[in-house]
């Protein structure tokens, strides 16, 4: 059990731990800076458009110096300002080294520069001059476009195109224009053709107090300010897309999404959205609170905007900066772990990822009939054909999470117009999984076909992420347990579909090839002398026995036999397997662990969200108090109580006093946003049946969540507040402070695959 606020507090007090770099986003645009707000030529920084770096340099000065960043910050996701000063020039010299900041402050000349990103970015540059002598100077801006697909910031270019220049005056502002043309001659597997992308950034410099000029990479302003004069000048950058004009922001001023300004439609869900409160101050209830809240704004600032399907029927890119698309896995996990917070992002990417469900036999995609998407990217990789990145299939898991989550549309919503529709597609990815992903012993498991395909294509996806008990890489395909798992929660969840929509046959048919799934794998994964599940089954039907995390998911998807739960749970707490701050991927003791590799030692906090819901049906509540405990307290020491994509391994102790970010980490990152909710859910013990107008409590509070009170949970057509608090005998009870609709709230716990 963590302590009230102890040692936890006295982290929180001096320590934040933070990325390096500086987000600005919406949709597919992120601005990736350094901590100072501007862009050096590297690795992930720039102005990015559909996954493409439109700008990659992008520097200022003032006479000769560099701005000193007063205070930098976003105000929202995709709004930001920065403070910079320099000491005014003519004023006893230009700073220098010698008190150069101190000299700065007392006699400051201000840039301010807000930026605002849509498709496309736009500024305001404000100078004031707070001496009391006028002051003239030079400011200046480098900047260059490179056009490089997010892939190949971090590693070879291979798309060779034209890059052309062009600079117009008009009245007193300007327009840089950078233009950008590409093709290539491929050959893949039977795909011959040649591709094309055009891809333009258009810089628009208006209202300047004062002419641009422009010479090479330098675009400059000449400015003369009296004593508290001022001067301001606007940057918008318009990208180009194929022939595709995205209009930019047209302001900076519009703020907290008010009218039609940038962020209003994801303030209105944000509004709309379950909110959390709490009078409590000397607990952890703050900083969950803070991550909740935290968690509600980032999901609403990954909306991938361009596919909405109204205002309440939207889906999320997976993480900033690198995961700028639509993907399969990441957007569905997202979409049912934040169902209480809301069912629109289940409402958006069900039916997104029907549109592009495979249709035919594309052996370079692994593209197959029924087959969910993995992966739909738009840059210039993807449309030149380089990689199958446009569209690509390199998942087992989609296909077993897509009827799943079609069945908690079902449960959260009883909206049988949004959902018939999906059925078909859910019955259609089950029938690939069952016609092409299933061995000759009945498990799941699938290999590429495509030369540049994904060799492991299950849940922890990278090349070396399954390895037998000597640390030697596993032949593929394994069998793992976690798919496993998912295609049986498929199966039942959506049993329960076809059963309310009148297919009884079809649904005690499904429910039957469950039973009979979990019974298989009980028997096939077991491991007796370990106490735990094995990770998977090699080629030859050989368990994998090394000790790791995809274990959760058996627990969390409720494919594991009861009385064999209470073994699992021991075995996760032992310290080779539990940190302190969560469940490692790979057991410390085992020789391919590595506490910064990305499936072979780190933390993912995404797989605790579901395993906190599994082991509270399972009746390990201890258990699962204890990794909410940790993983709220991991979010109290990362800064803006934001749990990142993953997290270093280390043990918390002496030597390990915080945790370290793994340093390629997607922050904000969808599916870590939403299981800080899925936890929550699980302690709440929320079990929504919108079909029979029920919605299920089972709260039991820990001692560090005294009380919580929940505004406007949304079941079916109704909505409630609701305050949950824990007594003096650590019983815990719930009050409905408001309802409208109607709902029934009833007490009682629901295990997996309860017949409703």
């Amino acid at each position: 059990m963590s302590p009230p606020l102890g040692d936890v507090a006295r982290s929180i007090a001096r320590l934040q731990v933070r990325a390096d770099a500086l987000l600005v986003s919406r949709g597919d645009t992120v601005l990736s800076t350094q901590r100072d707000g501007f862009i050096e030529p590297g690795e992930e920084q720039g102005l990015f458009v559909h996954e493409t770096r439109m700008l990659s340099l992008y520097r200022c000065r003032i006479g000769r110096q560099r701005p000193y960043p007063a205070a930098v910050s976003n105000i929202r996701q995709d709004h930001w300002m920065g403070y910079y000063i320099v000491r005014a020039p003519g004023q006893g010299g230009e700073g220098g080294e010698e008190g150069g900041v101190r000299a700065a402050s007392q006699e400051a000349l201000e840039l301010r520069v807000t930026r605002v990103v849509g498709e496309g970015m736009h500024e305001d540059l404000d100078l004031t001059n707070y001496t009391q002598q006028p002051t003239s100077f030079r400011l200046s801006f480098e900047l260059d476009a490179d056009f490089a697909d997010l892939d190949e910031t971090q590693g070879e270019r291979k798309q060779k195109g034209t890059l052309k220049r062009r600079w117009k005056r008009s009245g007193d502002g300007g327009e840089l224009r950078f233009d950008y043309r590409a093709e290539h001659a491929y050959d893949e597997q039977g795909h011959r053709g040649t591709a094309r992308t055009e891809r333009s950034l258009v810089l628009s410099i208006t209202q300047a107090d004062s002419p641009p000029l422009r010479r090479g990479r330098r675009i400059w302003f000449d400015i003369e300010l009296p004593p508290r004069g001022r001067w301001h000048a606007c940057f918008s950058w318009k990208a180009i897309v194929d022939g595709d004009t995205l209009e930019p922001p047209c302001c900076t001023r519009t703020r907290d999404g008010d009218g039609d300004g940038p962020g209003s439609g994801d303030q209105a869900w944000q509004d709309e959205a379950t909110h959390f409160e709490t009078p409590e101050s000397r607990t952890l209830t703050p900083v969950v609170i803070e991550a909740l809240e935290r968690a509600r704004g980032d999901l609403a600032a990954l909306r991938l905007h361009r596919l909405d399907r109204g205002e309440r029927a939207w889906t999320v890119t997976a993480g900033l900066p690198m995961f700028l698309a639509l993907f399969g896995r990441d957007s569905l996990t997202a979409g049912w772990q934040s169902a209480l917070l809301g069912p629109e992002i289940m409402r958006g990417t069900l039916p997104a990822l029907a549109d592009c469900q495979g249709s035919r036999d594309d052996p370079w995609r692994d593209e197959q009939p029924g087959r969910v998407l993995h992966e739909a990217h738009t840059g210039p990789l993807g449309k030149l054909r380089f990689k199958p990145k446009a569209r690509d299939y390199f998942s087992l898991t989609a296909s077993g999470l897509y009827p799943f989550v079609v069945a908690q549309l079902w449960q959260w919503t009883g909206d049988r117009d949004a959902v018939a529709p999906l059925i078909d597609p859910a019955l259609r990815a089950l029938h690939w999984l069952d016609t092409h992903a299933r061995d000759e012993r009945g498990f799941y498991a699938i290999g590429t076909r495509s030369e540049q395909g994904m060799d492991n294509q299950t849940w922890k996806d990278s090349g070396d992420a399954l390895v037998d008990e000597h640390g030697n890489k596993c032949e593929q395909p394994v069998a793992t347990c976690e798919e496993q798992a998912i295609v049986y929660a498929a199966k039942l969840a959506l049993a329960d579909v076809l059963r309310d929509f009148g297919r009884k046959d079809e649904a005690r048919a499904m429910r039957r090839q469950a039973q009979e799934l979990q019974r298989r794998f009980n028997e096939a994964y077991w491991m007796p002398d370990a106490g735990f599940f094995a990770m998977g089954l090699d080629p030859k039907g050989r368990q994998v026995r090394s000790i790791g995390s995809n274990a959760l998911h058996c627990m969390a998807l409720g494919i594991a036999e009861a009385e064999l739960a209470p073994t699992v749970m021991e075995r996760l707490f032992q310290p080779d397997l539990f940190s302190g701050w969560g469940i490692r991927t790979l057991s410390s003791e085992h020789p391919a662990y590595n506490p910064y590799a990305y499936h072979r030692g780190t933390i993912w906090p995404v797989e605790h969200g579901p395993f906190v819901v599994g082991g509270y049906r399972y009746g390990c509540h201890a258990e699962a108090e204890r990794v909410c405990s940790a993983m709220f307290q991991a979010a109290a020491l990362f800064q803006y109580r934001r749990l990142p994509e993953c997290f270093a391994g280390h043990p918390r102790d002496d030597d390990h006093p915080f945790p370290a970010i793994y340093p390629a980490a997607n922050v904000p990152q969808a599916w870590s946003a939403s299981t800080v909710v899925t936890m929550l859910q699980a302690m709440l013990g929320v079990y929504a049946h919108a079909p029979s107008g029920v919605l299920y409590l089972d709260p039991r509070l820990p001692e560090w969540l005294p009380e919580i009170t929940l505004r406007n949970l949304r079941v079916g057509e109704a909505g409630l507040d609701l305050r949950f608090a824990r007594q003096a005998d650590g019983t815990s009870t719930y009050e409905i402070l408001d309802q409208r609709g109607k709902l029934e709230a009833r007490r009682r716990a629901i295990p997996f695959g309860a017949d409703l």
